[in-house]
């Protein structure tokens, strides 16, 4: 390709770019959703927290389907001003308990609830929400009521498998990550630092 020629696709390409930014003028917060089969949900929201504290914003996390293993996320960002709450009953299926299981995510969704209603937490990070929905111990209905009626300009991430439809819609960026190639499907076991 000839130096001009890629000037000139360059130059369209920041054409429309800058047009697309120059449209996008609403502000507040914003509801995400990384879902689909594949590894990175977890980090991706986390990743989104640790660069929101990176900003000086308050920021506040509920951990359903986690059990009571150190994980790292926790590890830095709790030293750094994140509140956190964890439902610590582990996998629902070592537990297979799901009265005990929807007793321990209704706790953790009250604490949800709170930030979701105070506008001085910034960022909600509500991490593996979807099986709550999914297994119903938590109600669609409600949850999205919280959502939709939480402070303007709070931002929410909501992470897991088969997010129901709804969230979806009401969902204002989804990002479904699916799986190509995976250590755990060669015998490779879960590690701290990459896994937790």
């Amino acid at each position: 390709m000839s130096e001009e020629r890629y000037q000139q696709r360059q130059q369209h390409l920041k054409d429309h770019i800058e047009a697309r930014v120059a449209h996008a003028t609403q502000t507040g917060g914003i509801i995400m959703v990384f879902t689909g089969n594949g590894k990175g949900k977890t980090t991706a929201a986390f990743g989104t927290a640790t660069r929101a504290v990176g900003h000086g914003m308050r920021v506040g996390a509920l951990q359903f389907i986690k059990g009571t293993w150190e994980n790292g996320e926790r590890n830095l960002l709790e030293r750094n001003g994140v509140e956190f709450h964890i439902m610590a009953t582990g996998f629902t299926w070592d537990t297979q308990d799901k009265v005990a299981d929807t007793l321990a995510a209704k706790e953790v969704w009250q604490q949800g609830c709170r930030m979701l209603s105070d506008p001085s937490y910034e960022l909600v990070v509500l991490d593996e929400l979807t099986y709550m929905v999914t297994y119903g111990y938590l109600s669609l209905d409600e949850v999205m009521a919280v959502l939709i009626n939480r402070p303007k300009n709070q931002g929410v991430i909501i992470t897991g498998r088969a997010c129901h439809r709804d969230i979806i819609e009401l969902a204002d960026t989804v990002s479904e990550l699916r799986p190509v190639k995976h250590a755990f499907d060669s015998g490779i076991k879960a590690q701290k630092g990459i896994d937790w």
